[in-house]
C-alpha cells in the first residue's frame, strides 16, 4: 500500500484514516517539530550533503559534534560516523576479518554483520565444541542487540564459559536497541561487562535517532583502525547537517525515550498477556503468533507492520510502539487485542 505522506501514528489509505503501528521511527523524531528545525537549521548552515572523503585535508567540525555526543551517548571510548548501518557493519567485518581466526554467530543475526564460513555459537541448544577446545586463537562473535522475533535482549552469558586460550572479539548490531533499552536509550554496549578483548558496536541512525546514517563504537584504537581503512577513507561521510543534528538533539533524545517507556507502561497495564503475544514493557514490539489479527486489526483501522524479513521466510507480523502514540490509540490497539484473545 503506497501513502503520501510519511507514515506517522496516522496514515491515510484510500481518502481515510488509519493508526499506524509499523516503521521504526521508535522515538517518534521524522515528524517531531523541534527535530525537524533542528535538521533544516542545520541544512541551511551545512548543505544538503558532503560527497567529500573524511579524510580530505579540509575538516568538517560538525562530524567532531556529533561524534563527541554519540560517544558520550552510548558511553563508548570513540564512535564514527558513516553514510548507513549497512556500512557500519561491512567496515567493521572487513577490519575484523583482518585480526579474526574463526567468526561464530548467534541465530539470524542482520545481514550487515554476517560472514561467510562463520560457526553458530550454539548447536542443537548447546555451546559449539569449537569454542570450548584447547586450540589457542583469535575468535570474533557476531549478534544483534535484540534478535529478529524477540523482545528482550540478547543474553552474553555464554562468552564466559570461553576458555582464556580463546581472545574474544564482541560484534554487537543495535540498530533496534539504540535509542530504547538502557539509561536514556543509550543502548546496550555499556552494560557488557565480560571477559573479552574488545566490544564493538555498530547501529542504524536512521531508526530511533531518525536521521539516515551510522555509528561503529569501540576503543579508540579500532575506531583509529576504521578511519584508516581504504573503504572509509574513499567514501563519503554521514551528512554533515544530520551530525549536527544529533549533537543539537542531545536533550531531545531522552525526552522523546522517556514518552516511549510511559507507552510501553500504559500498555502493559493494560493489555492482557497470553502465549499469542510476544511482548516486555521494556521494548517497543509486539509480535503476534496468529497471523489472523492481522485482518481485524485492519477491519478496525489499524494498520501493522506484516513483510517478509528474509526469503522463503514466514512473514514479519509486529506491531510497533512509538513515542508519538497518543492514550486513545494505545486503548484502542490493546481493547481489540484483549478482546480477540477472548474469542
Amino acid at each position: 500500500m503506497n501513502v503520501n505522506q510519511f507514515p506517522d501514528r496516522i496514515i491515510e489509505i484510500g481518502q481515510e484514516q488509519y493508526l499506524y503501528f509499523g516503521g521504526t521511527a521508535y522515538l517518534g523524531l521524522p515528524t517531531n517539530k523541534i527535530f525537524q528545525e533542528l535538521v533544516v537549521k542545520n541544512i541551511l548552515k551545512w548543505g544538503t550533503t558532503y560527497g567529500s572523503s573524511r579524510n580530505a585535508n579540509v575538516k568538517v567540525k560538525a562530524y567532531e559534534n556529533g561524534e563527541t555526543f554519540l560517544a558520550n551517548y552510548i558511553k563508548a571510548e570513540a564512535v564514527v560516523t558513516v553514510s548507513s548501518g549497512m556500512l557500519a557493519g561491512k567496515l567493521a567485518i572487513d577490519e575484523l576479518k583482518k585480526q579474526t581466526g574463526t567468526f561464530f554467530h548467534f541465530d539470524d543475526v542482520h545481514t550487515a554483520i554476517q560472514v561467510d564460513k562463520s560457526l553458530p555459537v550454539f548447536i542443537d541448544g548447546k555451546i559449539n565444541s569449537r569454542l570450548l577446545d584447547n586450540k589457542e586463537e583469535t575468535i570474533t562473535i557476531l549478534t544483534d542487540g535484540v534478535p529478529s522475533f524477540e523482545t528482550n535482549p540478547i543474553d552474553l552469558s555464554v562468552l564466559a564459559a570461553i576458555p582464556k586460550n580463546k581472545e574474544i572479539t564482541l560484534l554487537i548490531d543495535e540498530s533496534h536497541s539504540l535509542g530504547i533499552l538502557g539509561k536514556n536509550g543509550c543502548g546496550i554496549y555499556s552494560d557488557i561487562n565480560l571477559p573479552i578483548k574488545r566490544k564493538i558496536m555498530v547501529s542504524s541512525l536512521g531508526k530511533a535517532f531518525g536521521l539516515t546514517g551510522g555509528v561503529i563504537a569501540s576503543d579508540v584504537s579500532f575506531i583509529n583502525q576504521i578511519k584508516k581503512s581504504e573503504i572509509f577513507g574513499s567514501a563519503a561521510g554521514m551528512n554533515p547537517a544530520f551530525v549536527q543534528t544529533l549533537a543539537d538533539a542531545s536533550e531531545l533524545y531522552p525526552k522523546q525515550h522517556q514518552k516511549l517507556v510511559e507507552n510501553l507502561i500504559y500498555i502493559d497495564q493494560k493489555l492482557v498477556k497470553n502465549d499469542s503475544i510476544k511482548f516486555d514493557k521494556s521494548y517497543p514490539l509486539i509480535y503476534l503468533k496468529d497471523k489472523n489479527v492481522i485482518d481485524v486489526l485492519k477491519e478496525n483501522k489499524i494498520i501493522i507492520a506484516s513483510f517478509k524479513y528474509k526469503q522463503n521466510a514466514d512473514n514479519l507480523n509486529r506491531i510497533v510502539v512509538t513515542a508519538n502514540h497518543l492514550p486513545e490509540d494505545l486503548d484502542k490497539l490493546v481493547n481489540i487485542l484483549n478482546v480477540y484473545n477472548f474469542k
